[in-house]
């Protein structure tokens, strides 16, 4: 009795660390992803911010000011149209990546229930088949 719950629970153990694994890796290279796209668009919106700062620093009078403002509207617009379309891929390569880890949380649940059903019907079976012979 002792072996075969032993066996049955260092399976289940494997099964757990391995499930473990794939989710880990999964969940890692989602963050890897989304950190990579989120330092990209940082980075070339800082690139065109500063460009637009070091040409409003050359401004000396109130025409030149006139003449960058809508400039640094447009760049203003791109900052928030970036931001926001960055957060859209983020958020859609994060729910893929949770549609992936419960995908796998289904087929351990469905393998799992397989496994404890096929089991309890062998113990069944062994116990009709003990009843059987000692009733006779």
């Amino acid at each position: 009795m002792y072996p075969q719950f032993n066996e049955q629970f260092a399976t289940a153990a494997r099964q757990f660390a391995d499930t473990a694994a794939q989710i880990n890796r999964l969940t890692l290279e989602n963050a890897q992803a989304v950190l990579g796209l989120q330092l990209s668009a940082i980075e070339d919106r800082a690139e065109a911010t500063f460009a637009f700062w070091n040409e409003a620093a050359q401004v000396r009078d109130l025409d030149g000011m006139k003449a960058i403002a809508p400039k640094g509207v447009q760049i203003a617009r791109e900052n928030v149209e970036r931001a926001v379309s960055t957060g859209q891929e983020a958020f859609g390569r994060t729910l893929k990546t949770h549609e992936a880890i419960a995908e796998i949380a289904k087929s351990q649940i469905e393998a799992t229930a397989k496994a404890t059903r096929e089991n309890v019907e062998a113990n069944v079976e062994k116990a009709t088949k003990a009843a059987g012979k000692g009733a006779k």
